[in-house]
């Protein structure tokens, strides 16, 4: 993405200017992303409690958790084009507000149901999916060009940070309607922070897209430059890397009390500490990137969460390097979405290309989250976790191959 530039000589603020990067606006905005993924990661600490309060089945459990990987799945590129209407601070606030209103919708209830928490579910969804549209787009914005992969690297520590924070909190709030509630909390305060401190875009159309770059036939021409272009690669890489974290993160607690015979207390404590070891990877990657580049850290996080997913998985390995290997796995891994988010404005011709780039990069990502516990889960239950280490190993072969051969291609 080339900064436009004025008569001065100043790069227009829309695409990254010569001021300092807004540092605060760019942590609330990453505190959106983890609010969001918070909201993601409570149905599976509450399960437990959802099925003694409730009388829910682990079929509808897997629906109420499955809810936002299938928004984002089939809407990303689709709330791409939201953010590129309605602007980028407009839809990561209206995000925000739905997360609010669909946990608020779930505990105004008289009588809690499953069909209630769906509905509620499918509202949080649709602001999970419009925060991580929303915020990579925002972020691009206020930050400069040269400090852009340090601030998209702190953006994508937004999964494993909230998801943390809902395993390790999960059990000391009082049933879920405490989650429910500390979440709706976090949702609010977050809100009134943005509102605050991130500021809007001054140009209501971005420098360089034309005077049209709003109208559906612009949306539709630029989403077919997109899947045409390197941003399909990038999202399939994502995909592969989502397949492979939640394949393990999906069933971690399970296989940790297996394999360590603890309570379910410790269980969510070291869940917690297992995703917090990714946005260690994250930050790293904002640093490495300048030095090695996209493609060598794919390379080696796809090497070191194939190998450890056969020391965690194949049977015979002691419980307590089990879990030093699930750490590894989880910090080679934030190595992959910092260094997918980074690229996306390398690889896009404007700021409305970008956001339609980023919805797709979530498309992969929601997708790969989908599929990872779908195809795991039915693997282990005929032939054992053994068969697990085969489905993550694959994957991670297919995604270092994949970058090496983008690594043949002499533009990048």
């Amino acid at each position: 993405m080339r900064d436009g530039q004025d008569a001065t000589g100043r790069r227009s603020s829309q695409q990254g200017n010569l001021q300092p990067t807004p540092w605060r606006a760019v942590a609330v905005v990453v505190a959106a992303g983890v609010v969001s993924a918070y909201h993601l990661g409570k149905v599976s600490i509450a399960g437990p409690q959802l099925q003694s309060d409730l009388g829910l089945s682990l079929e509808m459990l897997g629906a109420l958790g499955a809810t936002f990987a299938l928004l984002g799945a089939l809407g990303g590129m689709l709330a791409g084009s939201w953010v590129a209407r309605a602007g980028d601070r407009r839809m990561l606030l209206g995000g925000l507000a739905a997360t609010l209103l669909g946990t608020a919708f779930a505990l105004a209830q008289p009588q809690a149901s499953f069909a209630a928490l769906l509905a509620s579910r499918v509202v949080e969804g649709l602001g999970f999916l419009l925060i991580t549209v929303a915020g990579p787009a925002v972020i691009a914005r206020l930050a400069r060009p040269a400090e852009r992969p340090r601030a998209m690297a702190m953006w994508s520590c937004f999964m494993p940070g909230g998801m943390a924070l809902a395993m390790v909190t999960g059990p000391w709030l009082g049933g879920w309607e405490g989650l429910w509630a500390t979440a709706a909390g976090a949702s609010g305060v977050i809100s009134a922070l943005a509102l605050w401190q991130v500021p809007a875009a001054q140009h209501a159309t971005p420098p360089g897209d034309g005077v049209d770059s709003n109208t559906a036939s612009s949306l539709r021409m630029r989403r077919r430059e997109v899947l045409r272009s390197e941003p399909l690669a990038l999202a399939a890489t994502f995909l592969l890397y989502a397949l492979m974290f939640f394949a393990l993160f999906g069933f971690m607690p399970v296989l940790l009390q297996q394999r360590l015979q603890v309570d379910a207390t410790t269980v969510g404590l070291l869940t917690g500490i297992a995703c917090m070891a990714n946005i260690g990877g994250n930050l790293a990657a904002g640093v490495w990137l300048k030095k090695a580049g996209r493609t060598v850290l794919i390379r080696l996080a796809a090497a070191v969460m194939g190998a450890c997913a056969l020391g965690i998985f194949l049977p015979g390995t002691d419980p307590r390097l089990s879990f030093a290997l699930c750490l590894l796995f989880s910090a080679a891994g934030g190595m992959v979405p910092a260094s997918l988010l980074s690229s996306v404005a390398q690889v896009s011709a404007t700021p409305a290309h970008a956001t339609l780039a980023t919805g797709l990069l979530m498309q992969g990502s929601n997708l790969g989250q989908a599929l990872g516990p779908l195809l795991v889960g039915s693997t282990v239950d005929r032939h054992g976790w053994p068969a697990a280490a085969a489905w993550v190993t694959s994957a991670a072969l297919v995604m270092a191959w994949s970058a090496q051969w983008r690594a043949r291609n002499p533009e990048r």
